[in-house]
């Protein structure tokens, strides 16, 4: 079964899902990761393997919008006070480490004899890290958000910056590229300084109102749809205006990454992200064509150790010059070592102005491939034989133990008056709603309220459900909440979850989803009341508490047999205690 550029076909896509849902689990059991599972699988099928598909090219650029979505990701959370913090780390670090790995890389070229411009472009090209394979590897080590990853993204964000500067380096050494006008450099310059300006202005001023008349209209397929439309329109955009995709998409997210409708989008755009994100890796090892290998293998073999080592040494030279600790360094240096997806542009801008031929360009982009490849083993090898760190906490301070933040789902009336003994205790709160006219009256009462449907699993994941400290389900509808407790026992079991319930019934049904206490949302509001009658007839409060008691124990009474009657009519309740009755009684 061959595919053709034009199309991809039924066949085609089942051969695609089927390569990556064998070979990855594979890969993962033995320790080796899902990203050398991928770009093997892409082998095994692609051109030099099975031959089903012949043309990996036109996959390639249909999943690169895998690493723009990434990015999208990792911009929603990077808010701009935390991406400011990083500017150092942006503009020192990763300046420093790609100036040095440019002086460094292109000496290989230059000792194999390559002229100075070839030398320059090819050892640049190879500077540019594979932002899809570190991200995806920091994600699964759980280290995008320490301090660490941060500094890596840092670096990836440089270079992503960097291949816009680096293209018109091609320019101009391309022959005849010196008669560029200052001018016309200028008006690059400007165009890509414009299209920032106007992706900031329209994340400003547009976004948040859009959203809150898409939410309004309740049409989550709607809702889909602007998630990507923001997505690829500020890539697309950020094309235009000469400037990289990704970082278009990574402003957009950095933009709407205080937006109340973070949550949403991120849970929205994930899925299209992974499934690209992994054709993107399948798509690459298609496009190692092993006839190139064949033909220049001992080429390929000195460039890519050449290359790797000497740039492990820039990156290892620039993290020690900023601090980093030698475990640190090295692990940086393993992770970044290879070429990138952005070496292909560069290369293929090389190749169109006669820099490079197209047996060259072949080759470098076998020696980038094989690079990319290389990654997992040597992150594999390095945890297997770099020894584990000793922490030594003497004279630190303890860590305070407040929890993660705790997790409330509806903010109406009910959700409100919850949280507020909550604020005010010092606990961090984490709200959702799926009501946009409410989100934006809590936002003018200095609430900060997110935008999500709470009956989504993808939603309550996203909102950090399974790392909260407690979950309150607030929602005033019923069969809502009752779907929202049974997701959250099945998906973390562990976290304690509290309920509003709107009868006796409710709450049992509750009980049975997992919920440790739910609370008929009026039931103490009415027995207030009815102590407030009680005082205004003159008995005296110790007989009205004496009476309330009275009752709160006469309905745990009541509740008990009613849930006792559920167990022995067999409708699945293992087990409860008569405290447990008392507890939920009110």
């Amino acid at each position: 079964m061959a595919t053709e550029s034009a199309g991809v076909d039924l066949p085609a896509i089942v051969t695609l899902l089927g390569a990556a849902v064998v070979a990855v689990p594979l890969f993962k059991r033995a320790g080796l990761g899902s990203v050398l599972g991928y770009l093997a699988a892409g082998v095994a099928i692609g051109p030099f393997g099975a031959a089903l598909f012949t043309d990996p090219m036109a996959i390639l650029h249909v999943a690169e919008l895998g690493v723009v979505m990434f990015l999208f990701i990792i911009g929603l959370e990077m808010q701009p006070a935390r991406l400011w913090a990083m500017r150092r780390d942006i503009f020192g670090l990763g300046l420093a480490q790609v100036l040095l790995s440019m002086g460094l890389l292109s000496l290989v070229g230059l000792s194999l004899g390559y002229p100075f411009a070839p030398a320059l472009v090819t050892g640049t090209g190879f500077v540019l890290t594979s932002t899809a394979i570190v991200m995806q590897m920091l994600e699964e080590r759980g280290d995008i958000s320490a301090p660490k990853g941060q500094r890596i993204v840092s670096i990836l964000l440089l270079e992503d910056l960097a291949i816009v500067p680096l293209l018109a380096l091609v320019a101009f050494l391309a022959p005849g590229g010196e008669a560029v006008t200052l001018s016309d450099r200028a008006l690059g310059i400007g165009m890509g300084l414009g299209a920032i300006a106007a992706l900031i202005l329209a994340g400003r001023y547009l976004l948040n109102p859009a959203f809150s008349l898409l939410a309004a209209a309740q049409a989550r397929e709607v809702m889909t749809a602007a998630a990507l439309l923001i997505v690829l329109g500020s890539a697309l955009w950020m094309q235009i205006g000469g400037l990289s995709a990704a970082m278009g998409a990574f402003l957009a997210g950095v933009l709407l990454s205080t937006s109340s409708y973070r949550h949403q989008l991120e849970a929205d755009v994930e899925p299209f992200r992974g499934l690209l994100l992994g054709l993107f890796f399948l798509a690459v090892g298609m496009a190692l064509d092993l006839s190139v290998v064949a033909r220049n293998w001992q080429l390929i073999l000195i460039s890519v150790v050449a290359l790797t080592a000497l740039k492990m040494t820039a990156i290892y030279l620039v993290a020690r010059l900023f601090k980093a600790s030698h475990r640190e360094a090295v692990e940086r240096l393993v992770l970044m070592a290879q070429g990138g997806e952005f070496a292909f542009v560069l290369y293929a801008a090389a190749l169109s102005v006669g820099l490079i031929n197209a047996e060259e360009n072949a080759t470098l982009t076998a020696i980038v491939i094989l690079s990319m490849v290389m990654t997992p083993i040597f992150v594999l090898a390095h945890d297997r034989l770099m020894p584990k760190a000793q922490v030594n906490a003497e004279g630190l301070p303890a860590p305070e133990d407040d929890g993660d933040a705790v997790l409330v789902i509806g903010f109406g009336r009910f959700g409100q008056v919850v949280s507020q003994p909550l604020f005010a205790s010092g606990y961090r709160v984490s709200i959702i709603d799926i009501d946009a006219e409410m989100i934006t009256t809590a936002t003018g009462m200095g609430f900060k309220v997110w935008f999500g449907d709470g009956t989504r699993l993808d939603i309550l994941r996203a909102a950090g459900a399974t790392h909260a400290r407690a979950i309150i389900i607030c929602v005033d509808n019923q069969g809502s909440a009752t779907r929202i407790a049974h997701l959250l026992r099945d998906e973390c079991p562990l976290i304690p979850v509290f309920s509003r319930s709107f009868d006796r019934r409710h709450s049992i049904e509750l009980i049975k989803a997992g919920v440790a206490a739910p609370i008929r949302e009026t039931y103490e509001s009415a027995l207030l009341l009815g102590a407030n009658l009680l005082r205004h007839f003159g008995l005296d409060d110790a007989l009205i508490d004496e009476t309330l008691v009275d009752v709160r124990l006469r309905d745990a009474d009541r509740f008990a047999l009613q849930l006792a009657g559920d167990i022995y009519a067999g409708r699945n309740l293992l087990h409860v205690t008569p405290g447990l009755a008392v507890e939920n009684s009110g």
